[in-house]
């Protein structure tokens, strides 16, 4: 399943300190909606791959089934 997100940098060293997410679309089967409701927007991630792992652990996808595109 893709995911495309944007980010929310934290702090003035932006992506040292973690991120945010602003916001976050699903994209299956050629349809894509949006998804940031079903997330927790206030969690910090440390990295894409935190954020991977989570979104797998929702949607109840293994890992290495979650497609990440990032609009920075």
């Amino acid at each position: 399943m893709q995911f495309r997100f944007i980010p929310e940098p934290v702090g003035q060293n932006h992506w040292t300190a973690g991120f945010t997410l602003s916001r976050v679309w699903a994209r299956e089967a050629g349809d894509e909606r949006e998804v940031s409701h079903l997330l927790d927007r206030s969690y910090l991630y440390q990295s894409s791959r935190e954020l991977r792992w989570h979104l797998a652990y929702r949607f109840g996808l293994a890992a290495q089934a979650i497609e990440l595109t990032s609009e920075v």
